[in-house]
């Protein structure tokens, strides 16, 4: 099983139409506020530092580049070429490795898991964000690719992040500049409940061991200029005993 054209087709989209200028994409806050902030429930947590870290749905590669600095080998995988070629031009020195990858691909990441051994997973905003059929498919690629020592961080908006961007997409003045090609691209973020997710998650064998709330901060910015936060759950999960 793989992703649909359409599906993958719309991310394209999205990545080669986006700026490359840092804080233009609308979830791709700076790394202090995002990936920073998720290290610190995930590191005490992870019971094999040494080994690899895959970034699953890496987009262009900010927080991919920032876990670069805190493990020795970081592998960031998207299902977007567009996102892929794009965070390799953002990491001239070659700080993480990018490659593409599609999730739903049972057999593509059985591939990856078979080269890299047990790694851990970093997911930030994957499964709200995917169709509904391929968000099992998603979470069973977790499991995978963690095997018996891995550990995985997964943080996906929670359930009432949907209002907030439903009420940012109906307001008279339209959606905010940064979330317009979201919606124009026809991706549709907030779509997975919190019973959802957690759901997924034991469906694929995987046991949470730690979670928790966060807002997720975005680079987008009210008419006050107050930031948009977006509630978000986070959850540390490893394989079922």
């Amino acid at each position: 099983m793989s992703v649909t054209r359409k599906y993958k087709d719309a991310w394209d989209g999205f990545w080669g139409e986006a700026p490359n200028e840092p804080g233009t994409v609308f979830w791709d806050a700076e790394p202090a506020l995002t990936a920073a902030r998720h290290l610190a429930h995930f590191s005490p947590r992870i019971d094999r530092p040494d080994l690899p870290m895959v970034d699953l749905g890496c987009g262009n590669g900010t927080q991919t580049r920032y876990l670069a600095s805190h493990f020795a080998k970081v592998v960031g995988v998207d299902l977007s070429l567009a996102a892929v070629e794009r965070a390799r031009s953002q990491d001239p020195a070659g700080e993480a490795e990018f490659e593409q990858l599609d999730a739903a691909d049972a057999k593509a990441v059985q591939a990856l898991r078979d080269r890299l051994g047990d790694v851990n997973v970093y997911v930030r905003g994957v499964l709200h964000q995917c169709e509904q059929s391929d968000r099992q498919p998603v979470a069973d690629a977790i499991a995978t690719l963690i095997g018996d020592t891995g550990r995985a961080f997964v943080v996906e908006l929670a359930e009432d992040a949907k209002p907030v961007l439903m009420g940012l997409a109906q307001s008279p003045a339209g959606p905010p500049p940064k979330l317009r090609p979201v919606f124009a691209h026809g991706i549709a973020p907030g779509e997975v409940s919190d019973r959802a997710l957690t759901e997924l998650l034991a469906t694929a064998g995987l046991t949470v061991l730690a979670e928790g709330e966060l807002p997720l901060l975005t680079t987008e910015y009210t008419g006050d200029g107050r930031r948009i936060e977006l509630p978000s759950r986070w959850l540390v999960v490893g394989r079922a005993a």
